[in-house]
């Protein structure tokens, strides 16, 4: 299983101006979409499909696709301590955080020079999250996640498609520099974030 092939493509596709003369096609039916397209999610090996309208139409019901997100959600009020982000063992302060169909648990991935690296999660603790954070028990199966944020001052926290969370990845990918990231890593996260939020419901 192998995600980063697409992260490049999809963070271009939500943080860049396209050149002109490039132009994005249906991972379908080949045909040509516009810069706004809609994603299918394939999920059993969790690749990102671009999608023209019809193709979205005729087989987001498909078995094996999952339409990604449309939602996203600031969550100001968000609680989650430091001991219980301890308790999911991930270990770096940014992560999203979904639930899959396929493998039947909650599931968590963090950006990393790489692309996307899976850790597993204290089911748990995601419990006594939903627990002290009731929003999470409506996320979409497999096409929203949650985002977060620890990195920032205050800690960042939205719920949104799948997608974009995986150009978050594509993002730090792309502007990670040196060992830790680089100065600007943090800046780049962030702003990814408030342009995020801005589109909130």
């Amino acid at each position: 299983m192998s995600l980063v092939r697409d992260l490049r493509r999809v963070a271009a596709s939500q943080t860049a101006t396209r050149p002109p003369h490039q132009v994005e096609h249906c991972d379908l039916c080949g045909s040509e979409v516009s810069a706004e397209h809609r994603h299918l999610l394939q999920i059993e090996e969790r690749q990102i499909l671009c999608s023209c309208e019809s193709c979205f139409a005729l087989r987001s019901g498909d078995p094996e696709l999952r339409p990604t997100g449309r939602r996203i959600v600031a969550l100001p009020d968000f609680q989650l301590t430091d001991e219980l982000w301890a308790e999911f063992r991930i270990p770096i302060g940014l992560a999203f955080l979904f639930v899959s169909s396929i493998e039947e648990r909650v599931t968590a991935f963090y950006p990393s020079p790489a692309g996307a690296t899976e850790s597993e999660l204290d089911l748990g603790a995601w419990r006594e999250l939903v627990a002290a954070n009731p929003i999470l028990a409506s996320l979409e199966l497999d096409g929203e996640a949650l985002i977060v944020n620890r990195l920032a001052d205050p800690p960042q926290f939205l719920i949104a498609p799948i997608d974009r969370c995986y150009a978050l990845v594509g993002l730090v990918k792309l502007r990670w520099e040196g060992i830790n990231g680089g100065s600007n890593l943090r800046e780049a996260i962030a702003g990814f974030l408030d342009a995020l939020r801005r589109e909130a419901a």
